[in-house]
């Protein structure tokens, strides 16, 4: 395997690290914090799959996983609406009720997979999924091509979305007003900005991304939903949105990181000599990583002022 081929494997497991970080940016800019994140994952891995499948059965071919991407987005806003409402509306403590998104997703998800699919532990294995696309010309540079412009659609999609939520939140008013309730929502507050209504949009937002970036695991790698298959990125996807500093364009490198330590968890099991490391070492090594990383952070990355911070219009 060259350096190019293990570029390109890095960016397939950074796809959906890279939008669930996204997610949790929106959220967090916003001053709601979003522990959820992983569930919110489980829920759009486990939709991709549910109507990915009936698509596919329903003859729509290559459009199944597309229909699987939407449907997990949607169903992404409607589980960040029990989070919105607990911690924005009634003044939860948001990470407790980021916790239960999490048990509630992995509890239910598997709960719908054994009664949708007679018992089974996982769902049906699509045929339908995505396949890696070349971008005509870019794709035959050397090296670059492969490394890059040799990708699933989603992770075209990552790219896009990168750069549309910088641009978003650093150069146009909405960015403008999600910050600065995250900020200090009670001088948002005194010039118009509608506090809740901005925190509404940014949970929504993060549920709909954390969930596309689910989905993007079960139409790439997996092709079937379990109770195994996001398998604690959420997690990383937050951990790569604090190393990014809450910036889309730090939160993307550091979900490349943080997929390159994946990647060479799959590349040293095809070397002989990993036969002799238990392989539970192996497999833990991008969490290892990540704890390593985020230890090295803490004090250098600045949250918004007002994250976690309940907003009461009286008390401004």
């Amino acid at each position: 395997m060259n350096l190019a081929e293990l570029l390109n494997i890095t960016l397939v497991y950074s796809t959906p690290l890279i939008l669930a970080a996204l997610g949790g940016i929106f959220s967090e800019r916003s001053g709601v914090v979003n522990i959820g994140i992983e569930g919110l994952m489980v829920v759009g891995a486990f939709a991709a799959a549910l109507f990915g499948f009936y698509a596919e059965d329903a003859g729509w071919g290559a459009w199944s996983p597309w229909v699987g991407m939407l449907a997990a987005a949607v169903l992404g806003v409607g589980l960040s609406a029990i989070h919105a409402v607990a911690s924005i509306t009634f003044k939860a403590d948001q990470t407790v009720s980021g916790v239960v998104i999490n048990f509630l997703a992995a509890g239910l998800s598997v709960y719908l997979v054994k009664v949708l699919f007679d018992g089974s532990g996982q769902t049906e294995t699509l045929q339908e999924v995505f396949g890696k696309v070349r971008i005509p010309l870019l794709g035959d540079i050397p090296f670059v091509g492969t490394a890059l412009f040799e990708a699933y659609p989603p992770t075209y999609l990552a790219y896009i979305l990168v750069f549309v939520a910088w641009y978003l939140l650093f150069k146009m008013p909405f960015g403008l007003r999600l910050r600065a309730v995250g900020e200090h929502p009670g001088a948002a507050d005194t010039v118009g900005i509608k506090v809740l209504r901005t925190r509404y949009m940014g949970v929504f937002m993060s549920g709909a991304l954390a969930a596309l970036g689910g989905a993007t695991i079960t139409l790439t790698t997996t092709s079937s939903f379990a109770h195994n298959t996001v398998s604690g990125q959420g997690f990383i996807a937050i951990a790569a949105m604090i190393f990014g500093k809450w910036n889309p364009l730090g939160a993307f490198g550091a979900a490349v990181f943080f997929g390159f330590a994946t990647s060479l968890r799959s590349v040293v099991q095809l070397y002989s000599w990993s036969s002799h490391i238990p392989q539970e070492f192996i497999f833990m090594l991008p969490y290892v990583l990540t704890i390593l990383v985020l230890a090295g952070a803490v004090g250098r990355a600045t949250a918004p002022a007002a994250l976690g911070e309940p907003y009461d219009p009286g008390k401004r």
